[in-house]
């Protein structure tokens, strides 16, 4: 039987190292791209190099120009605090009704995700920052699958630049990074109670939190609007 990895698999491999790159500034904003650069380092063949490159076309991390040429996506300062008062909106909404809707397994998987994160937070290798980063990607997206609700997640998926939001993540101080993990305890707390308000409040003092290390980190230290109360929208 052979024992190549079937090509899915070598597709990923290289999704996930590539991304790793670009999130840690290995691969600079603006930095050019080319299969073949990319085949060699990474020791792959070129089309799960063109795979994975699709697939971060599409979640922002990369950005084709004329031809064929292909970069690492920039963004403007000025968008990440947009893209946090967007989420301020959208995901406070989706906590307020994954207290209401969630079910059992939604919760244990919420458990399953913050185990992971305690355990890596703060991070003391790269390694254990791209876990941290990957498993705060997926907390958020239990909430939004556990909220139910079809247009809240259309909503998400066309406001939010993945790659922009997980990039952000590298900003962030330990201490930052420490009181992160308690809003993502005390989440779960709230879900599982099936508080909406709680739920809401945490979301929004969470996000609120990651707005003000943005405004910090790009100069912009005026106040900013807080997000509105989303309760009546439900």
């Amino acid at each position: 039987m052979s024992t190549t990895p079937p090509r899915m698999n070598a597709a990923e491999a290289a999704y996930r190292t590539i991304r790793a790159k670009i999130v840690s500034g290995e691969l600079a904003e603006g930095e050019r791209l080319t299969e073949k650069r990319l085949s060699k380092d990474l020791g792959l063949s070129r089309t799960p190099i063109r795979e994975a490159v699709g697939r971060l076309i599409l979640e922002g991390f990369v950005e084709r120009q004329s031809g064929y040429t292909t970069r690492v996506a920039r963004f403007p300062e000025d968008e990440i605090a947009q893209v946090f008062e967007i989420r301020g909106v959208l995901e406070a909404y989706s906590a307020r009704r994954a207290a209401r809707h969630a079910r059992p397994e939604d919760i244990a998987e919420m458990r399953e995700v913050y185990a992971v994160m305690a355990a890596n937070s703060p991070p003391r290798s790269e390694a254990a920052y791209q876990v941290l980063t990957e498993a705060n990607e997926r907390f958020h997206k239990i909430i939004l699958r556990a909220a139910q609700s079809p247009k809240l997640t259309a909503l998400m998926t066309m406001a939010l630049d993945v790659g922009m939001v997980v990039r952000t993540y590298r900003i962030f101080t330990e201490a930052d990074l420490t009181r992160s993990l308690h809003h993502h305890g005390e989440l779960i707390d709230a879900i599982a109670a099936r508080a909406p308000d709680w739920a809401e409040s945490v979301m929004r003092a969470h996000l609120l939190a990651g707005a003000a290390r943005v405004a910090e980190h790009t100069g912009d230290i005026g106040q900013k609007t807080p997000p509105p109360d989303v309760k009546a929208a439900e």
